[in-house]
């Protein structure tokens, strides 16, 4: 009974050491519970570390792998290939950023809704298909700074009259899935506006306003720079009031490649100091402010009831001297519309407008016979060319034209003047800003060829690329 009596004395003992153990025991669980929560906190913060540090290193690996791959869209302001060569305002921006970044440069071309898709997909590197920048697009991707303000219009039919907002009622209009211009409609609708919208799962916009043009929809959305382009390949359809507020343009990554973006931001910020971008705007939308609706309706019936006679001796002649032969259509139409007997008021004659002295320079013997005076003119056009070499493009071809109409030595000039303001004397733009000064004394008393209507050789100069344009725009895929 001791040995028992003692034993049930100790047992308090007994039970206090295992309540110890038991709780020593909890507290290890515990301790192990929070030591395993920790460790996969860990993997997990690693985890996403490792997938922002890869998403921020996006730069690197397209340095790595020599190439970047641009999204955007086949269409005539954003990329397009002409005569085998690819180009459009966007691909040749896209261009210059892979030079910047020493890359070569992939095009994919998927469908709108596709664009951000891919690039979430890592298809694509970045978006560059004339994008605006908006709030729900910024929950998705991020936006580069603003490289180009637009303003969405509405199209109409010319033969429709309306003139405001409430002049819309009961139109319906077409236009595609997932755009700012959908948004903007719907807006219209939700402040009572009765309307109604058409959607189209892909359909580019010049399309929706060709179709305008033609009456087969009433109207569409359109921003400022695809509204005017277009103006001039279908001069039915009308630019009539904007709708909504100013937006910009923008190129787009994916969330989190900062690196990339602030490649892309001091691209930009390069491009417009060194004048590159107004280089690539004006090759794309030059002259675009300006319509001229009887010009362009003449243009185009001329084009198919006179061009077709010299169509095949225009296309030899340009192929002899290496122009193409659409651009010497549009330079035949601007001197004489397509007439062999044209003759102007300072005496040059025929389709090309060459005067006596040029006529014996380039072996011309009548001036009034139409392929003497297209191969005779086209020479005279290469031997203006060549004098520019040196000159990038598209400028050199635009001062040949200008030295066509005025002469060389006043080109000349006007480059003097241009470098004489700090602009660079090898630019269109400038020359653009030189040659109407040679009207005036203060300038033409100093320069080598003396008087110079400049002006009228701006405008000759817009016309044969607005032409231009116009006949590039069947040929282009």
């Amino acid at each position: 009974m001791a040995e028992r009596n003692d034993s049930f004395k100790r047992f308090p003992k007994y039970v206090a050491n295992t309540e110890m153990k038991m709780n020593f025991m909890k507290m290890n669980v515990t301790c192990l519970g929070v030591f395993r929560l920790t460790f996969l906190t860990i993997i997990l913060m690693g985890s996403l570390f490792l997938t922002s540090s890869a998403r921020e290193d996006a730069l690197q690996n397209i340095r790595a792998s020599g190439k970047i791959t641009v999204l955007t869209r086949n269409n005539a302001h954003c990329y397009y290939v002409y005569r085998g060569e690819p180009m459009g305002f966007e691909y040749d921006l896209a261009k210059a950023f892979s030079d910047y970044l020493h890359v070569k440069l992939n095009v994919a071309t998927p469908t709108w809704e596709g664009l951000i898709q891919g690039l979430e997909a890592g298809e694509g590197d970045f978006v560059a298909a004339s994008m605006s920048i908006t709030k729900s697009r910024l929950k998705r991707v991020d936006f580069s700074d603003a490289y180009l303000p637009v303003q969405q219009y509405i199209i109409l039919n010319k033969d429709d009259h309306a003139k405001t907002i409430d002049d819309l009622a009961g139109k319906t209009f077409c236009v595609r899935k997932g755009t700012t211009y959908e948004e903007l409609l719907h807006d219209l609708q939700s402040k009572g506006l009765k309307i109604k919208i058409k959607l189209y799962d892909d359909m580019p916009t010049e399309e929706l306003i060709r179709m305008v043009a033609d009456k087969e929809i009433e109207a569409t959305v359109a921003d400022s720079h695809i509204a005017l382009l277009n103006r001039r390949y279908y001069p039915e359809a009308r630019i009539a009031f904007p709708l909504g507020k100013p937006s910009n343009l923008g190129w787009a990554v994916r969330k989190g490649e900062k690196r990339l973006l602030e490649e892309i931001n001091s691209f930009f910020a390069r491009v417009r100091e060194d004048g590159t971008f107004d280089r690539v705007y004006a090759k794309y939308f030059a002259n675009i402010e300006s319509f001229d609706y009887v010009d362009l309706k003449r243009y185009y019936r001329r084009l198919e009831t006179r061009l077709p006679r010299y169509r095949e001796t225009i296309q030899k002649a340009a192929e002899k001297y290496g122009f193409d032969w659409r651009l010497i259509a549009a330079m035949i139409y601007q001197e004489s519309h397509f007439n062999p007997r044209a003759k102007s008021y300072t005496g040059v004659r025929g389709l090309m407008q060459v005067t006596l002295e040029t006529a014996k320079e380039v072996g011309i013997e009548s001036r009034l016979d139409p392929e003497q005076s297209i191969l005779g003119g086209v020479k005279y056009l290469k031997k203006s060319y060549d004098k520019f070499e040196g000159v990038p493009e598209p400028d050199r071809l635009l001062m040949a034209l200008a030295s066509y109409n005025v002469g060389f030595r006043h080109v000349q000039d006007a480059q003097k003047i241009a470098k004489e303001m700090d602009y660079d004397p090898n630019s269109w733009a400038a020359l653009k800003e030189a040659l109407p000064l040679l009207c005036h004394r203060k300038y033409y008393k100093k320069s080598r060829a003396g008087y110079c209507r400049g002006r009228d050789a701006v405008r000759y100069v817009d016309r044969i690329i607005t032409y231009y344009d116009i006949l590039k725009r069947d040929a282009i895929s």
